[in-house]
Order: C-alpha cells, then sequence, then structure tokens
C-alpha cells in the first residue's frame, strides 16, 4: 500500500507560480512512475504530467508544456510539480498518482494509488 498526500496548492494570480509537493509513504516509492493529473469542475481528469523511477523520462500535457516541471527525490519519496505562468485555464485539483512499471502515463486507469488532491486557482 501507497499513501499519497499532495501539498502546494492555492490562490494565484494570472503569470504566478506555484510548486506541488507530493509525499509518499508506506511500499518502495522508486519503483513508480510517478503522474500528476488535474480535474476542473464538470470535466474529465486529465494527465498533466508524468516521471518515470529514475527521473530521466518526462512526459507533459501539450497545455503545460514548456510552463510545468516535474521531478522527483527518491531520498525524500517526494515527487513535485512546478507550475509557472500559471494561467486560469490550469484551475482544477491536482492529483497525483502512483503507477507500477509499464503503466500508459496520460491514462488515470493505468494508476493504482491517488492522493486526495490539492486545489488550484488561478484568478485573471
Amino acid at each position: 500500500q501507497v499513501q499519497l498526500v499532495e501539498s502546494g496548492g492555492g490562490l494565484v494570480q494570472a503569470g504566478g507560480s506555484l510548486r506541488l509537493s507530493c509525499a509518499a509513504s508506506g511500499r518502495t516509492f522508486s519503483r513508480f512512475t510517478m503522474g500528476w493529473f488535474r480535474q476542473a469542475p464538470g470535466k474529465e481528469r486529465e494527465f498533466v504530467a508524468a516521471i518515470n523511477w529514475s527521473g530521466d523520462s518526462i512526459e507533459y500535457a501539450d497545455s503545460v508544456k514548456g510552463r510545468f516541471t516535474i521531478s522527483r527525490d527518491n531520498a525524500k519519496n517526494t515527487v513535485y510539480l512546478q507550475m509557472n505562468s500559471l494561467e486560469p485555464e490550469d484551475t482544477a485539483v491536482y492529483y497525483c498518482a502512483a503507477g507500477n512499471h509499464g503503466v500508459t502515463w496520460s491514462m488515470p486507469a493505468g494508476y493504482v494509488y491517488w492522493g486526495q488532491g490539492t486545489q488550484v486557482t488561478v484568478s485573471s
């Protein structure tokens, strides 16, 4: 079992930055692919970014490329999402998720463990 706890969400003006953290406990964190997803009201959960166990393979949704950066620190059992140049369209609840090797990174269904989410609100 893996427990994931997100933090770092909040209210920010357009153009601002936030850094989300996701702390993991339980089974060996470094074994998992880690992903960030988001869900806005009335919309489906969508892929944001993912990183493999070693951190040398990363994928981003087109909507966040060049603005968001995913990283991980296996010694701290934590994955991060640095979000810059935030836009009102980025407003959503952000979730981190852990998936086994071989998971399809952009598909929520492939991830085994999920955090409770953290709210990000970007004002115009």
